[in-house]
């Protein structure tokens, strides 16, 4: 880490003896390098403050504490070369790595929305890729922290940083855009997912919408075109909306589709209306960056999903589809119309959707009650749920064959004694149901 970076921390230095910065930034006395800045972060279970001896017996050359007395104890310590009190360990974490997106000059584009945004972070990435350096957002590192740890790990000769923000409340949006001041910043979507929490569809657009508020004046804000957003967006600059309903899908198949947007012709490597959504997202940020449509088509050709996010394979003879990292009413529903609209009979496994609070069983049953009503559904359909809210999903079900299991052990030994080879296996759950595990004892694995 940079001297310069720590400017951001003036008013609160007493200690300051730096001839050249910081090997890097550490949260973890665990993995404490020789001339680390270590931060001590803190958390329900853990202080971080605790173990700054350790730390600088590890190492460490420099920290921040909340305690006076701490910092005290190592004003004449020759290992410690700088030593900051801040009122919020955190906020001083978020302050560095804003202070570092400032002085590297990095454009920053942010992501969020109730689903798809992460495909839509990867599909931003490919499309960006194609014409600049970029980084992004790893896994699911996409709170407070991981905002720090994404920007802190952005290689200096990067051009844009692509900054992922999930949300469990108001104001956890917000605080992240404050210091990301993203150019360009998205929202994918409105839906249910974390209504537990919110309690309205109205209450998620106004936590969503808390990334636009920090939008630099020349920045764009883009986002799915639903009245929800439109009301809640803060930002006051260009705006482009999008849905569906603007493009022509030229072409559908299996893991391809092809579709026109405006002027311009793209393809992307996979399926499903909602994708080809996200795909819109990423096409409006490569435009917004000044990238021809040629190159913008060229980066989503090389799009790749993620692990567990409608991945392909075939197991044991099956063909499956795994898309069981998360799930909420809106990518239940926009998933398994993809997979009833392209392969035939498919086996749907189905299981419990978390954080919809207390009218949980009503949103498994409009699940149910899509699912029987789409027009591609077949009597040779079979749809196994799993858990107690998805038996809400088997209830409503009239129109093909269906089975509820109480839990994911029961999976495996009923699609091996009942199912074909050769069947189209598609699995979808939030992430607390573990359905890569029944995937994995499919394959032998466990």
């Amino acid at each position: 880490m940079e001297r310069s970076i720590l400017k951001g921390l003036q008013n609160s230095i007493i200690k300051k003896d730096l001839e050249v910065g910081f090997a890097g930034i550490s949260t973890d006395t665990r993995k404490i390098s020789a001339g680390d800045f270590y931060i001590p972060l803190k958390g329900a279970n853990f202080d971080g403050e605790q173990f700054i001896d350790v730390a600088v017996d590890s190492g460490a050359s420099g920290f921040i504490t909340t305690n006076p007395e701490v910092a005290d104890k190592f004003l004449n310590d020759e290992r410690v070369k700088f030593i900051a009190i801040v009122p919020d360990t955190k906020i001083s974490y978020m302050e560095l790595a804003g202070k570092r997106l400032e002085e590297k000059k990095f454009k920053v584009v942010g992501i969020t929305g109730s689903s798809g945004k992460t495909t839509t972070k990867e599909m931003v990435y490919a499309v960006l890729s194609a014409g600049f350096k970029v980084h992004k957002t790893a896994l699911n590192h996409n709170n407070e922290i991981g905002f720090c740890q994404t920007v802190f790990e952005t290689p200096d000769d990067s051009e844009i940083v692509i900054i992922e923000m999930g949300m469990r409340g108001l104001g956890e949006i917000e605080l992240i855009s404050r210091y990301a001041k993203p150019d360009a910043a998205i929202v994918t979507n409105v839906g249910t997912a974390h209504i537990g929490r919110l309690g309205s569809r109205e209450n998620i657009a106004r936590a969503k919408c808390e990334i636009s508020g920090f939008i630099k004046p020349d920045g764009i804000f883009i986002a799915h075109d639903d009245v929800l957003i439109k009301s809640a967006v803060l930002f006051g600059g260009e705006k482009k909306y999008y849905s569906i309903g603007d493009v022509e899908v030229l072409c559908r198949e299996v893991g391809f589709t092809k579709f026109r947007y405006g002027e311009d012709i793209y393809e992307l490597p996979i399926e499903g209306n909602h994708n080809v959504e996200n795909a819109l997202s990423a096409i409006n940020v490569g435009s917004f960056f000044g990238m021809p449509p040629d190159r913008i088509a060229e980066g989503l050709k090389n799009f790749q999903s993620i692990e567990n996010r409608w991945n392909i394979e075939r197991v044991a003879g099956f063909e499956i589809i795994n898309d069981c990292y998360n799930a909420n009413p809106e990518s239940m529903k926009a998933t398994i119309s993809t997979v009833l609209e392209m392969y035939k009979n498919p086996t749907l496994i189905l299981g419990d959707m978390g954080e919809l609070g207390e009218d949980a069983a009503k949103y498994h049953a409009e699940v149910g009650s899509f699912l029987n009503s789409h027009p591609k559904l077949t009597k040779e359909t079979l749809v196994i749920t799993v858990g107690e809210l998805a038996e809400n999903i088997s209830s409503m079900i009239k129109n093909c064959q269906k089975i509820a299991l109480k839990d994911s052990s029961q999976v495996v030994n009923y699609i091996l004694k009942n199912s074909d080879i050769g069947n189209i296996l598609f699995f979808k759950a939030s992430r607390s149901m573990k359905f890569e595990e029944i995937i994995n004892e499919i394959k032998g694995e466990v």
